[in-house]
């Protein structure tokens, strides 16, 4: 996907007339790598080679729109009604989210209202559009402490234009969308329907994912959270392996189309002996297949040890990936679940081999995803949140807010959908996984090298 510097531009609704609660301290900082300039862009690309390709001027290479606080503003924050949604599945952070979006708003912004919409995306139904509540710094003090979202969420396809219509009648004129693919996805239809009709209300998306697939940012919120809570039942397996005859230990984890979680999980753990993701195929049987592995390990160690992610391994459930089980709410492909057919697999495989297997299998996906956000995550979506803040009273909308090279960058909406962020089978992650685990690089796939073939230990 070759992306251009028009590309990455992101829309204004006007000119900025008003003084900013910031601009008398950003007047100091001129000199400083935090001060934001209109003409302040972040790099796209981040190697030298990458940017000689383009044989451009510095200033027409591709970047991204630094985000943060401007000396003049587009929206006058005394007669603002911001509002807010929570979208998709839970992800440790959302409350943090929330907390920092009430706290620009109301304590620097000092905005007439902030409005929290129940239910995800329901709430901007007109069935639901008096289920809202009032959100005040008070309301929000504490909630950080706790997982989920005080909001509430859903999953599902809203019209475009009835969400439009409660935004309208409920007098908002910023509002904030968190959520994944399918949360930007509504974010970008909904921006589209308030251009159609010339409307003055900014959206700005707060992307999360506890997949961590979501381009054009370093890292999903609640990643490290997550994939931290799930070292703890990778080890915990791996315990009750080691302590039983012919130890098997499964720990399935999120990862519909990307292994991010369970590769950073396995490598902190450091417990794990395979590694299944989406991104790389595997064979079950034959010699050089999962189960004459899992058999070798079994047979030398006493034990073995697999953590996988949900959306590997589709092909063997007798349906093909992208077709054939329908789509939930969000519009996502259903997944079956592979946990129990490797289970059932290896259980048959190993008992027919003489080392009938002593199984534990567990899928703590919803115990992940509930948790509150840990010290980093904790930062993090706060300063999302800020530059969310600082995004919408700026007048920039269909826009999404991320972490890009390490800075805070605006991404137009329709960017954060475009494709999906996975694990490079061939980069160095997959890589160190494959030092860690000892595992083949591909099971049941020829060789390239003798290193590949006789695993990384």
């Amino acid at each position: 996907m070759t992306l251009h510097l028009d590309d990455l531009r992101v829309r204004h609704l006007g000119e900025c007339r008003y003084d900013s609660p910031f601009s008398e301290s950003l007047s100091t900082k001129q000199t400083s790598p935090h001060y934001v300039a209109e003409g302040d862009r972040v790099l796209l690309e981040d190697t030298v080679s990458m940017l000689a390709g383009h044989d451009l001027p510095a200033g027409l290479v591709p970047s991204f729109e630094a985000a943060g606080p401007r000396r003049k503003i587009y929206f006058d924050p005394a007669t603002v009604t911001a509002g807010v949604v929570t979208c998709g599945g839970l992800c440790p952070g959302l409350n943090n989210v929330i907390r920092g979006l009430v706290q620009e708003l109301s304590v620097h912004y000092k905005v007439k209202r902030i409005l929290g919409f129940r239910n995800g995306l329901q709430g901007l139904t007109a069935e639901h559009r008096e289920d809202t509540v009032e959100l005040t710094p008070e309301d929000v003090r504490d909630i950080h402490h706790a997982g989920g979202t005080i909001l509430g969420s859903s999953r599902g396809g809203q019209d475009a234009d009835e969400m439009v219509d409660t935004l309208v009648a409920r007098g908002v004129d910023v509002m904030f969308v968190i959520g994944g693919d399918g949360g930007m996805r509504a974010a970008t239809f909904l921006g589209n329907a308030i251009r159609a009709r010339g409307l003055d209300i900014a959206v700005i998306g707060v992307p999360k994912t506890i997949d961590n697939d979501l381009p054009f940012t370093d890292q999903s919120f609640g990643f490290q959270s997550a994939f931290a809570r799930a070292t703890d039942f990778i080890s915990a397996v791996a315990v009750e392996a080691a302590a039983s005859p012919n130890g098997v230990g499964i720990v399935k984890l999120m990862g519909r189309h990307s292994g991010f979680i369970a590769s950073y999980a396995a490598l902190a753990a450091n417990a794990a002996d395979i590694v299944l993701i989406p991104e790389v195929p595997f064979v079950l049987e034959g010699a050089d297949g999962l189960l004459a592995h899992v058999e070798q390990q079994v047979r030398t160690k006493g034990r073995v040890v697999i953590v996988l992610a949900e959306g590997a391994g589709q092909e063997h459930l007798g349906v093909p990936r992208h077709n054939g089980r329908g789509t939930d709410a969000s519009g996502n492909v259903k997944l079956g679940n592979i946990g129990e057919l490797v289970k059932e697999r290896i259980t048959a495989h190993l008992t027919a081999e003489g080392l009938t297997p002593t199984m534990r299998y567990i899928d703590p996906s919803y115990a992940v995803r509930s948790i509150a956000a840990n010290a980093y995550d904790s930062v993090y979506c706060l300063r999302l949140a800020h530059a969310a803040v600082h995004a919408a009273m700026a007048g920039r909308t269909e826009a999404a807010v991320a972490r890009w090279r390490r800075r805070f960058v605006h991404v137009p909406l329709s960017l954060m959908t475009s494709r999906r962020n996975q694990v490079d089978p061939d980069g160095d992650l997959w890589m160190s996984v494959l030092e860690t685990t000892c595992q083949p690089a591909r099971f049941g796939r020829a060789p390239v090298r003798e290193k590949v073939r006789a695993g990384f230990c």
